[in-house]
């Protein structure tokens, strides 16, 4: 099996895009992820992407690669809720691996603006057991509330503690160029944001974003010849759980969370200790605090207290979600899972435009429904 390198990225700025289709928005992404590649030409794209179906259509990859100019090349779309961007990039990783190509950039795209906010919720709790759950009328927060109040009890987590995770993603993305919510916040703020379900407020939620983000990925032979700073995918594992929480074996765990992570961790042969920045995905803060236990970066039913004690904030080991994460970055959905990839090789390479962390070693996990599908990426300046 062939190293994979990334040796480009491309990012549109993530918001409420009405000006732009999501072909332009796609293209736009594509390009910048060319450009940074030194010019090179991919051989295949493979697009994440949720509600391409809903919002627009589908055949998301020859519409795009149409659009951009490069028909002829290899195209598809893959879908795996909110980690279609993180499932899409194993995809396109499995390409370069195998050797079937030497050249394919990973495209994520997602556009929520184009439809009427109930709609566009619809179709995100299609992410949960539609049978078993969605019948009986719960929402996709519903469901996160249920976690978010039972890990609360269970470990005994103030709402204060827990309002610590949106703060700090706001302050990281103030001085993000490409984050929705640029704005700083406090705990305050949190707590008398508007109820969605309770425990979760407005403020423990991520917006309803619009973005496109893109990376090349490449052998070791190209990646040679087109950057001095290629980054290599060190190590990738994606696991799976059931959609409804009801078979769970705990609402307070996520199983494919720490196994696709061990996986990962035995393929990059390093441990959480060696991460210095990781970008996790936190749609609701409940979702990002028990990413980081399962990681192994917080003991279990410690992330909440650690992070309103000050952890994890730009210069500790491991950074988190210098972003902003979901939460104030935004989350694109499909393009989610691509925009952390990004911004942990960038981070890596030294040239992020936000918040800055040094390190050698960055990891992304990117999660699909209530912790059912989910792809952990680790790469390595």
């Amino acid at each position: 099996m062939r190293n994979v390198y990334v040796v480009g990225v491309g990012l549109t700025k993530v918001g409420k895009l009405y000006d732009i289709s999501l072909r332009d928005l796609a293209t736009e992404a594509l390009f910048k992820s060319i450009d940074d590649a030194g010019g090179e030409m991919p051989e295949a794209i493979v697009v994440g992407n949720m509600l391409s179906s809903l919002v627009e259509q589908e055949n998301l990859a020859a519409l795009i690669a149409d659009h951009a100019g490069l028909r002829g090349i290899t195209g598809f779309k893959v879908e795996a809720a909110c980690g279609s961007g993180g499932a899409a990039f194993l995809a396109g990783y499995s390409l370069i691996a195998s050797g079937l190509f030497k050249k394919v950039v990973v495209l994520g795209i997602e556009k929520l603006s184009e439809r009427p906010t109930p709609q566009t919720a619809r179709g995100l709790a299609w992410a949960a057991d539609a049978d078993y759950e969605l019948v009986y009328g719960i929402s996709f927060s519903g469901l996160n509330a249920l976690v978010m109040r039972y890990y609360m009890s269970k470990y005994n987590v103030s709402r204060e503690e827990m309002a610590s995770w949106a703060v700090l993603m706001h302050e990281n993305a103030a001085t993000n160029p490409y984050a929705h919510m640029r704005n700083k916040i406090t705990v305050e703020d949190v707590i008398k944001s508007p109820l969605i379900a309770d425990p979760i407020r407005l403020y423990d939620s991520c917006p309803l974003s619009d973005g496109a983000a893109a990376v090349m990925l490449t052998s070791r032979d190209v990646a040679r010849k087109v950057t001095d700073t290629p980054i290599l995918v060190a190590g990738i594992a994606n696991s799976v759980d059931s959609p409804d929480l009801s078979s769970r074996f705990e609402l307070d765990s996520m199983l494919a969370a720490r196994l696709s992570a061990e996986k990962a961790f035995k393929m990059a042969n390093i441990s959480p200790n060696d991460i210095d920045v990781a970008e996790v995905h936190d749609a609701y803060s409940i979702t990002g605090i028990i990413s980081i236990e399962e990681i192994g970066f917080a003991p279990k039913g410690k992330g909440a207290k650690l992070i309103s004690e000050g952890s994890f904030r730009p210069g500790d080991k491991p950074t988190i979600n210098p972003s902003g994460g979901l939460k104030a970055r935004g989350h694109p959905v499909g393009a989610t899972g691509i925009y952390q990839i990004a911004e942990i090789a960038m981070q890596l390479r030294g040239d992020f435009p936000g918040v800055k962390v040094e390190g050698e070693y960055g990891l992304a996990q990117n999660i699909g429904g209530v912790g059912s599908n989910i792809t952990t990426i680790i790469l390595r300046s």
